[in-house]
């Protein structure tokens, strides 16, 4: 479940650039000839007793997208911080961001309630994956799926599973697959979950008897909620703070910065440092921001740093949704006060930073 969300936002990121013309769509005519498909086709046979025949005609319709095959390597969260950032902690985003927290006010606060998670944190989710549901992708899912499942060897196992998760969500929502859009690693939905992740975290939040994470903002919303709180996410918690480094470990630590094996008492005896008091039990990564060319700024990345890197696991990312957050309820409580920060720091504020 951890790998499905951060290849799908990772992939996300550079999904502008693909061209989806009809002139670059190919049938793929022997698609029902190869041995991996009809092994699958087998397997949701007799596994979960889906029509043979149904899935033939299913497989008959998928387009090869050649140009998805293009870019899966390159995820633009490789940039450096100092590139990344641009795109996502704007007075613009900002601006829309707010008046998303507005027009769904009820339901930020409902999930928040329900599981802990303040609304700056789930509106930054959604704006730095979809712009607020506006571009939540215009593949067919069944498309980018089975392209990624059977033309892409080094994720396919992996992609075979979730084009298997997919087949099944359809028939749990009673949604048609031909009919479903994502993005074009077959990420779904305002929140871009991948299907083994609708599965298991969208949740009803509105109570109409359907989890829809692409019509019903309050789905999308509560299923991030729901999403974070199944990994830890600590209510009124911090996500990162700056540094000191001293001594010659942190290389050693920075080649770990996804797994909380140490906590702040333990790091600060390798030369890692908070500038700010923490718990000594707290447990904490280290990163490195890259914020010019060659110049380069140390964090501490908390419980809550690690629950956003399991839907991404990209430390730029993180960032950009800790630091619109920030930028979100600062606009939120005081527009006047929502000033572009200059740097990876915080802008400064008026009480506690946000979670």
């Amino acid at each position: 479940m951890r790998r499905s969300l951060r290849f799908a936002v990772a992939c996300l990121f550079t999904c502008l650039v693909v061209p989806t013309t009809p002139a670059e769509e190919v049938v793929v005519p022997a698609l029902l000839d190869r041995p991996e498909v009809m092994s699958f086709i087998e397997r949701m046979v007799e596994q979960h007793q889906f029509d043979r025949q149904g899935l033939y005609d299913l497989f008959n319709e998928a387009v090869f997208k050649p140009t998805i095959l293009n870019v899966l390597d390159k995820p633009a969260t490789s940039r450096p911080w100092y590139q990344f950032q641009t795109n996502f902690l704007t007075d613009a985003k900002v601006r829309d961001g707010v008046a998303y927290w507005r027009q769904h006010q009820v339901w930020l606060d409902k999930a928040r309630q329900m599981f802990g998670v303040p609304p700056e944190i789930i509106v930054a989710i959604l704006g730095v994956e979809t712009n607020f549901g506006r571009n939540a992708g215009s593949f067919r899912a069944w498309d980018a799926l089975t392209t990624i499942a059977f033309d892409y060897p080094r994720r396919a196992e992996y992609f075979q599973q979730e084009l298997e998760q997919f087949l099944l969500l359809a028939r749990e929502e009673n949604k048609p697959p031909l009919t479903l859009k994502s993005s074009y690693a077959g990420a779904l939905g305002s929140p871009q979950f991948m299907p083994s992740s609708y599965r298991k975290y969208a949740i009803d939040l509105d109570g109409d008897g359907r989890r829809d994470i692409w019509g019903h903002p309050a789905d999308a919303v509560g299923s991030v909620a729901a999403y974070f709180n199944q990994y830890g996410w600590k209510a009124d918690g911090m996500v990162a703070v700056r540094a000191q480094v001293s001594g010659n470990q942190v290389e050693q630590l920075l080649a770990d910065k996804f797994n909380l094996h140490y906590t702040i008492d333990e790091l600060a005896t390798m030369g890692i440092k908070p500038v700010n008091a923490l718990p000594g039990n707290e447990p904490a990564v280290v990163f490195m921001l890259e914020t010019d060319p060659g110049v380069t700024e140390y964090w501490l990345g908390l419980t809550n740093f690690y629950a956003i890197t399991r839907y991404n696991r990209s430390v730029n990312y993180a960032m950009a949704v800790n630091l619109l957050a920030q930028r979100l309820r600062i606009a939120y409580d005081d527009p006047i006060e929502a000033a572009p920060p200059r740097s990876s720091r915080p802008p400064a504020r008026r009480g506690r930073a946000a979670s």
